[in-house]
């Protein structure tokens, strides 16, 4: 299968590179994109894309413009971004036939994970990430090149494919803070909403099996409020 073409429609130029470079670390190399409703119109029609990322707030428009023509001659998935987080606004924006809705600020990675958690849910095989190693090794453990295997000290863990793929997005993003959203979307491959009690009981039972104390986290650790963080040397 082909790789999937994507569309990023943003006025920001520095935010579409942004959200550019995290997606070709994602593995996505087939990406347009655009600083107005009338480039991103054109770049539609030229390009063909399999998925579109637009900014609500664009110089000659609104992406729900944008959105509503591609609506027209098109079902891909739709990700609006916008700095308006008033529930309103998103009621419009998935109204209008948008498939998600990412407030600013974002990271750029997790926009990264939805687009694959949207392709995903449109028929498209996993996209490879290019900047991750084939094999991880990183403080006390490690990770065999098809991700199926987590050792600890050289004794192999006896994990679950959740706890697996809980592992593997930890382990290829050491001592920085994952949100909830982020780790459910890339290990479940859904939206987050209602779900937290889900992530936390998955993340205890990891606890369980990779710490020396769970119940005093060494390795994996809650940051309160935003997400949590594997923390090794």
């Amino acid at each position: 299968m082909e790789k999937p073409r994507i569309l990023i429609v943003d006025d920001e130029s520095d935010l579409r590179h942004l959200m550019e470079t995290a997606l070709m670390k994602e593995g996505f190399s087939e990406i347009k994109t655009a600083g107005s409703v009338r480039e991103g119109w054109e770049q539609f029609e030229a390009s063909s894309p399999d998925i579109a990322i637009l900014d609500i707030m664009l110089p000659d428009g609104e992406g729900y413009d944008l959105c509503k023509k591609i609506r027209e001659v098109s079902h891909i998935p739709i990700l609006f971004l916008s700095a308006k987080s008033d529930e309103t606004d998103k009621i419009l924006g998935l109204a209008l036939g948008g498939d998600d809705y990412i407030t600013k600020p974002f990271s750029p990675k997790e926009v990264a994970f939805r687009v694959k958690a949207q392709l995903r849910r449109a028929g498209y095989h996993e996209i490879e990430a290019t900047s991750q190693p084939k094999e991880i090794a990183i403080g006390p453990f490690s990770m065999n090149e098809a991700q199926t295997e987590v050792l600890k000290n050289g004794v192999a863990l006896e994990l679950t494919a959740k706890e697996m793929g809980l592992m593997a997005s930890f382990m290829q993003n050491p001592n920085q803070i994952l949100s909830k959203e982020t780790l459910f979307e890339r290990v479940w491959g859904e939206d987050f909403f209602g779900a937290d009690n889900t992530l936390m009981v998955h993340i205890r039972r990891l606890r369980e099996k990779i710490e020396d104390h769970p119940s005093k986290p060494a390795y994996l650790t809650t940051v309160k409020g935003l997400g949590y963080k594997f923390i090794v040397k």
